[in-house]
């Protein structure tokens, strides 16, 4: 299958600027860009699709740079519906370091710094060497611009447009790159590149968008309830990365598995075919987890994040080991109590039963479960001989209720 084939049954074309690109794309040895701006310490789980992109052209023989934004991060790309809240230049370069870190850790491509070629330009100059080439019309148009109209939109936000047009004429003229990727909603922004490329040198350059990557109900891909899903591990667990995608949606499945994973379209479709005949067996959500976290995190994190769900599904705690747990229980409600506490209060205190008489109905009805260990007794004393790792009890109602105890 040719590359553009590919990736139009990934659904991960969405809009190119020219029939031409479809060539180019085949036969590879193309330089192409990406960008981000270093708005925060990590990306997340929303940046890693586009990484793959570049992954996927890449192994085609094309060229990838990734433009980390330091210049365009302190301007702020027009949200849809408000400013973007200004950063610091000392958070902003921190923010770049992690990130350059971070993804030359997962692909170690070519990675540049718009700041490098901006911070010299002054104010007349950008005005008669860029701004002239942009006409309000035209920039009015955009849909970035135009969904702010109503709301208001500043200058600084309007002038973001030529900033990453200019992006694109840099590395045009300096590193011969001749075609630029986004998200969908980055369409006006890439394609200003291409007509200043094409006013300032007379030459053509291309672009493509993938579409962004959503839920079954349209809201947005990698948000949860505790918040992002971010790619450093430190900020989501490999655990909690595991979870999301084992919980993912039957009817998005196999579309993540398309966007997400280097599987090939048989390999795909047998998965595909299995979870028609067998849809309780979740292997197509498995693999797509297994897929992820071994490519983000590796083998290790990727066998950690299988054993704390074992563990849990089955009710072994005890057989984590303290790093293993905490990660577990950063999503379990949580609660205090006092050591020599009879187990009754306990329950009523994590709020796993909602009296005394329905803790003693759970206890009789064997549904709870302290650190591993059923518990038959209602007149059980917890005390410090009861806490895993000296500090922490873990209450398990049914088979997927879980309470985090902390001693006051």
């Amino acid at each position: 299958m040719k590359l553009f084939d590919e990736l139009k049954w990934r659904g991960l074309i969405e809009s190119i600027s020219t029939p031409e690109l479809v060539d180019k794309l085949n036969d590879g040895a193309m330089t192409f860009y990406i960008g981000t701006d270093p708005t925060a310490d990590s990306l997340h789980i929303g940046h890693y699709s586009s990484l793959l992109m570049a992954k996927r052209l890449k192994d085609h023989g094309h060229h990838p740079i990734i433009l980390v934004g330091g210049a365009t991060g302190l301007i702020g790309d027009p949200k849809q519906n408000s400013e973007r809240p200004m950063i610091t230049k000392e958070d902003l370069e921190n923010n770049y370091k992690a990130l350059s870190k971070q993804i030359k850790s997962l692909f170690d491509f070519e990675m540049v710094n718009n700041y490098d070629w901006s911070k010299d330009i002054n104010f007349i100059d950008y005005l008669r060497d860029y701004g002239k080439h942009f006409t309000i019309n035209y920039m009015l148009n955009k849909e970035t611009v135009k969904r702010r109209l109503d709301i208001g939109i500043t200058y600084t936000e309007f002038s973001y447009m030529i900033m990453q047009a200019l992006d694109f004429l840099y590395l045009f003229e300096n590193k011969d790159c001749t075609m630029q990727f986004g998200g969908q909603d980055q369409w006006g922004n890439i394609t200003s590149g291409i007509e200043l490329i094409r006013r300032k040198t007379g030459k053509e350059a291309y672009a493509f968008t993938v579409p962004l990557i959503t839920k079954a109900d349209g809201t947005k891909f990698g948000k949860t309830e505790s918040g992002t899903l971010w790619l450093d591990k430190n900020k989501t667990s490999s655990y909690e990365l595991y979870q999301y995608f084992i919980n993912a949606e039957d009817s998005m499945v196999i579309d993540y598995l398309k966007k997400l994973t280097f599987l090939t379209k048989k390999e795909i479709e047998a998965i595909e075919i299995d979870m028609q005949r067998d849809p309780g067996s979740r292997m197509a959500q498995k693999t797509l987890a297994t897929e992820v976290i071994k490519q983000i995190h590796g083998q290790n994190e990727l066998d950690k994040a299988i054993k704390i769900s074992e563990s849990l599904f089955s009710g072994n705690v005890n057989n984590l080991t303290k790093e293993e747990l905490l990660m577990a229980i950063k999503e379990m409600e949580s609660f205090e109590f006092s050591l020599d506490t009879p187990i009754v209060d306990v329950l009523v205190e994590s709020h796993a039963a909602s009296s005394k008489r329905e803790a003693r109905e759970f206890i009789n009805g064997n549904s709870i479960s302290v650190n591993g260990n059923k518990i038959n007794d209602e007149n059980l004393i917890i005390n410090k001989d009861a806490l895993l790792y000296s500090e922490l009890l873990v209450v398990r109602r049914g088979k997927k209720k879980y309470y985090l105890g902390k001693v006051k």
